[in-house]
């Protein structure tokens, strides 16, 4: 369990250390003080809840991503959902974005620890959305396998520009389980 002290959470809102202090005094900020010297620790779950609570921005540093969740992006449906066949009976917990555009909106609100990257994609395609995950802060560390029919060259420029790993289409099922599990450190 970690704990954090007044001057993290006054750091982490940018607010005086005082007012941290009397957020804790007038209970508003569930908190505990230090035997002997008096120094109030606030438990790491607390401070989120309260972050929540009063409508505050969660720092990067306590978004959690779930490990099991995988974002697939493919603009060809019956491949996307191959892919999450394959996954749901692995284990892990999916969702399908059928466009980059969608890909952007899902990865904000779902913060999966992974996403699949076709490359080959109407509107945005997989080197917008890959310039655009590693440009934005919140979801800059998710992990990024590319997915694509492309030829050798466009998969090498997909790892230029961000991504984690490649396979070409067609690929083979255990070949897409391990590059997961290398990726995210599961078994």
């Amino acid at each position: 369990m970690k704990t954090l002290t007044t001057g993290e959470i006054a750091k982490f809102c940018d607010v005086n250390l005082r007012t941290a202090i009397r957020w804790i005094e007038r209970g508003a900020l569930k908190g505990y003080k230090l035997p002997g010297r008096g120094n109030n620790r606030v438990k790491e779950e607390d401070f989120i809840a309260f972050l929540k609570e009063h409508g505050m921005p969660v720092p990067i540093e306590f978004q959690r991503q779930d490990s099991r969740k995988v974002l697939i992006v493919d603009d060809e449906l019956p491949i996307a959902k191959a892919i999450q066949r394959i996954l749901v009976r692995a284990g892990y917990e999916t969702s399908i974005a059928i466009d980059g555009f969608r890909a952007g909106s899902k990865l904000l609100t779902d913060m999966p620890a992974l996403m699949t990257l076709d490359l080959s994609m109407p509107g945005l395609d997989g080197y917008d959305v890959l310039a655009y995950v590693r440009s934005t802060k919140e979801i800059s560390n998710i992990k990024i396998i590319v997915i694509s029919a492309l030829d050798d060259q466009s998969l090498k420029k997909a790892l230029i520009c961000g991504a984690d790993a490649v396979l070409s289409k067609p690929f083979d099922n255990e070949q897409l389980l391990t590059t997961i599990e290398g990726l995210l450190g599961v078994e």
